[in-house]
């Protein structure tokens, strides 16, 4: 039988085998090249994905530890630069321990109590919040590890984990803005040009459409609300747009 969390991690590792595939074509100058990620390397990147697969792995199998994205000051984003420039390595190394990292992180995800929360960012979440947050970051960072080389990395199936959770954090989005939360109805037309995935009530005023993989770029911050040819409509689904991001942080 399948579960939730199955169909996840399912697909999460279709994710990282595609990656992983992709980084293997690389050469060792591409490794060091700038990536789609403001002042990092591809191989800064890695250490940043290996690193988070191995919290992941630590909040999940060793939950009485000090959760490893806690921080004294600053925001999240500088201690994140703080961590990767302390283990810079060479892009041999970087590609083992995150191919090491990724996959112990499933086991570790696989393993863990569906119905238990685990320390993260800011909020504590399920193994299948989880691991929709390491399959969205995966897609982002695949993203900004591609496009510098004008590598193939198509939309897929993959991408309807990413705008459940798009949405599914709006309300966290508004409060990070300093704004009130409002329910907001998605119509989301998924890479195949057919299927539409739908996503809150859709009875509410606002409303916001158009192509997922728009959507998801939007909620990763690579690409802006008014490049994504989104329409919007009602009081609050601009702002919503706005607000869009697929991470709690």
């Amino acid at each position: 039988m399948t579960t939730p969390i199955d169909d996840v991690l399912g697909d999460l590792v279709a994710e990282y085998e595609r990656l992983e595939s992709i980084l293997d074509s690389l050469s060792d100058a591409q490794w060091r090249s700038e990536s789609g990620a403001p002042g990092w390397s591809v191989t800064d990147v890695m250490i940043h994905l290996a690193q988070t697969e191995e919290a992941v792995v630590a909040t999940t199998t060793r939950p009485d530890e000090p959760n490893r994205l806690s921080r004294d000051g600053g925001t999240l984003d500088e201690w994140i630069d703080m961590q990767v420039a302390a283990e810079r390595d060479e892009p041999a190394v970087v590609f083992a321990r995150w191919k090491a990292a990724r996959r112990a992180s499933v086991g570790a995800l696989h393993a863990a109590d569906p119905d238990a929360r685990f320390a993260w960012a800011y909020t504590p979440l399920k193994p299948r919040t989880l691991a929709t947050t390491r399959l969205a970051e995966h897609w982002a960072h695949g993203i900004d590890v591609t496009v510098p080389f004008g590598i193939p990395f198509p939309d897929t199936d993959r991408l309807r984990h990413i705008a459940w959770l798009g949405h599914s954090t709006l309300p966290y989005g508004f409060a990070v803005a300093g704004q009130e939360a409002h329910e907001v109805f998605c119509e989301l037309t998924a890479p195949d040009g057919v299927t539409i995935w739908r996503h809150g009530p859709p009875d509410c005023d606002s409303q916001i459409s158009g192509e997922a993989g728009a959507f998801c770029r939007v909620g990763a911050q690579r690409l802006s609300p008014e490049e994504s040819g989104l329409a919007t409509s009602g009081p609050h689904a601009a702002a919503a747009l706005r607000v869009l991001r697929n991470y709690a942080a």
